[in-house]
């Protein structure tokens, strides 16, 4: 007998229709002889129609308030995952994340984890029944309800296995698992019979939207064994491990796991300001004053050596906050320079803990691009990491031909089996 905790997202609730669906599934497991913790989303669309019903109201509604409507969603689930599992002749009981005892700290509509009291949960589960929780949300100190933030849902499922000591934390999408690459981009794209944790943490910081990347980092922590698989259809799925577990099973570290990739980034460059000592914090303290996140950041030096040219990418979201900043604020302050700026880029990622054990893969990287006459404007790089800044609309060129270039092709693979 085993302990999963299954999560089910909103696609995989979002009709009366796919909530009976997966009351089936877990009933299977509970016909095996396994014990059974579910965590739901609210339905598909019905965190964006409460959102949007309190814009109507306020346009500027309070975290507190916002965290109470939207909590609501989930307890739709919850309640309705409980009756198709009671119509199944399967004993369930649905629990809110603040009566289940997930403790959270009070940053609302952010908040984050700080406990989770089991004995309840545990005594049910040894009398037989299948607990259901509602995902992405908790409770404070005071008694208040709190909510995770987008995805949240996904933390919810891993900090439970955690602290419950799971066999597995079972994520359950409207994807059958981890692919090399999107397979919209490339078609060619593969499912990975598994991950390491520090390779999905860089996917998932990279664009990568499969996992959120806290439920990641909690996995990764308390060493909580994921598995991400499809809702609609049979199949191992992707499971994600920790970095020892994948070199004990594995000889060779495959050189790439995965390339990710995204569009929705900025550039901007200060030219000829001051190259002495505090200009950088001159520079990126507003910003960061601003609750504005860096990405990149590349400094070079004039030949004269009085001068420099500092260049960041922020997410393009943030593009003419930080347009405003630097015109307004920075530029003042340093007397000289001048802006320029680009929102039309994108940043692509090559991904894989086999990189610290061979040399080569940026200049193979950089030798692929060049033949496919794509011009990269910034790099940086990492232990299992190398990225590139280009032209967004040669993003996909390029993680098609370096996806090609590594041997993720579908076809690479089938042949070297």
């Amino acid at each position: 007998m085993a302990l999963y905790v299954q999560k089910f997202g909103g696609t995989s609730v979002g009709s009366v229709e796919r909530i009976k669906a997966v009351a089936e599934k877990v009933k299977g497991f509970r016909d095996n002889g396994h014990q059974v913790v579910v965590v739901v989303s609210a339905m598909s669309g019905e965190t964006n129609r409460l959102i949007g019903m309190a814009n109507e109201i306020n346009d500027e509604p309070t975290p507190r308030e916002m965290d109470m409507l939207v909590s609501t969603g989930e307890q739709v689930t919850i309640s309705l995952l409980a009756m198709a599992l009671h119509k199944l002749g399967v004993p369930a009981t649905s629990y809110t994340g603040s009566q289940v005892g997930i403790q959270t700290d009070s940053a609302h509509t952010k908040a984050r984890i700080q406990r989770i009291e089991t004995d309840e949960l545990q005594a049910d589960l040894d009398d037989g029944q299948v607990v259901v929780v509602a995902g992405f949300q908790g409770v404070d100190e005071e008694g208040n309800i709190t909510t995770l933030g987008r995805g949240g849902s996904d933390t919810t499922g891993v900090a439970l296995a955690a602290a419950l000591k799971a066999d597995e934390c079972q994520i359950y999408t409207d994807v059958d698992g981890v692919y090399t690459t999107d397979p919209r981009v490339c078609s060619k794209a593969q499912r990975l019979e598994r991950i390491t944790v520090e390779e999905m943490l860089e996917l998932a910081s990279l664009g990568s939207k499969v996992l959120q990347i806290r439920a990641v980092e909690f996995a990764g922590k308390y060493n909580v064994p994921l598995r991400v698989l499809s809702s609609f259809q049979d199949g191992p799925g992707t499971l994600i491990v920790a970095d020892s577990d994948q070199e004990e099973d594995s000889m060779e570290e495959p050189l790439i796991s995965g390339i990710a990739f995204t569009a929705n980034e900025a550039k901007l460059t200060l030219l000829n300001t001051p190259d002495v000592p505090g200009v950088a914090s001159r520079i990126l303290g507003p910003i960061a004053g601003a609750n504005i996140e860096v990405d990149m950041i590349v400094q070079n030096v004039a030949p004269a050596g009085d001068y420099t040219d500092f260049t960041f990418t922020v997410a393009k979201g943030d593009y003419k906050q930080t347009l405003k900043i630097l015109n307004e604020q920075v530029l003042p302050d340093l007397g000289e320079g001048e802006v320029k700026s680009d929102d039309n880029i994108a940043k692509v990622s090559l991904v894989g803990v086999g990189m610290r054990s061979h040399a080569g893969v940026a200049s193979k990287m950089f030798r692929v691009l060049a033949e496919e006459s794509i011009n990269i404007r910034m790099v940086s790089t990492s232990e299992i990491k190398i990225s590139v800044v280009i032209d967004e609309k040669q993003m996909e060129l390029a993680v098609r031909a370096l996806h090609k270039a590594f041997g993720l092709d579908k076809a690479d693979i089938e042949n070297k089996e």
